[in-house]
């Protein structure tokens, strides 16, 4: 195991072609656009390399276009503010010329002060749940050919859950999304690179809560796509031990979605926050050819 991580680890370490301009390779995907979670997490890396002390603490980006996995992304970072407890970048993530993705990165130095926190939610422990290659395996057979190879092939990130994810259930539900997350290998023991793979981590399937509670058996399917994504590190993270992602979403109107999420580690420590918006639409039965 570890391969798929190796693999992720790889594309996240992005090339130099100038003082503040990177060059990001994308993953091997089927799909027809790139996943944002990479996109994000290559944007942070740009923004780390211009920054020397320190951590990241808080991103806020917006997804303007769908980036097409078959062309390299480059990121442009504009070295807002570099001041004495806190630093700001603005990365631009281009394809052919034209903005994908655009971010902005604020990081901190160290400092004390006041703590308080929520209590982590009772959960199942994440040995005691499905692995993502158990539920695939029991699915692949009503899954059309040309994607099973996409369904079956190994994780970066490892997830579990005690309720089934995205497609692997038509059952609306409206209770919160207790999700375990890993990374499935060796980490470098590099806080940027576990920041990093955070925010990936952060996207995986975020999008999906927002259509939870509206799932049906007989729907022609449906169009989601992340508008804007955001992502606090309260404390620093590490993903080479399990954390756990409690998700929700508490708002869907006007063809737009919201989901907000937390992770803790396992002793409880809440960790970081996530939240974004989506759009959200059922497809035309006729225009989808089913129904």
């Amino acid at each position: 195991m570890g391969k798929a991580l190796d693999h992720l680890l790889d594309i996240l370490d992005l090339e130099r072609i100038d003082a503040d301009i990177f060059r990001g390779r994308n993953e091997t995907s089927e799909w027809f656009r790139l996943f944002g979670g990479q996109v994000a997490a290559q944007a942070l890396c740009a923004a780390q390399r211009t920054v020397e002390e320190h951590r990241v603490h808080s991103l806020h980006g917006y997804f303007l276009r769908g980036g097409d996995p078959k062309v390299p992304v480059t990121y442009t970072v504009d070295r807002i503010r570099d001041g004495r407890s806190f630093t700001t970048r603005r990365v631009v993530a281009l394809q052919n010329g034209r903005a994908i993705f655009n971010t902005s990165i604020s990081f901190h130095g160290q400092e004390d002060g006041f703590e308080h926190q929520d209590p982590m939610p009772e959960v199942a422990d994440p040995e005691t749940l499905p692995t993502w290659a158990d539920r695939a395996e029991a699915l692949k057979g009503k899954i059309p050919e040309e994607r099973r190879e996409w369904l079956l092939r190994e994780r970066a990130i490892d997830t579990r859950s005690g309720l089934p994810q995205g497609m692997f259930s038509a059952e609306p539900s409206t209770e919160p999304n207790p999700v375990w997350i890993r990374a499935n290998g060796d980490v470098p023991d590099d806080p940027d690179i576990h920041a990093q793979l955070v925010t990936y981590a952060s996207d995986i399937a975020f999008v999906d809560n927002m259509y939870r509670p509206h799932r049906r058996k007989d729907s022609p399917g449906v169009m989601l796509a992340s508008l804007d994504h955001a992502l606090w590190f309260h404390r620093p993270v590490r993903v080479d031990d399990w954390v756990l992602f409690h998700q929700d979403s508490p708002s869907a109107f006007g063809a737009r979605g919201f989901a907000r999420g937390a992770m803790f580690d396992r002793g409880g420590t809440h960790l970081a926050s996530v939240a974004q918006e989506g759009v959200m639409r059922e497809l035309d039965p006729e225009k989808s050819g089913r129904g």
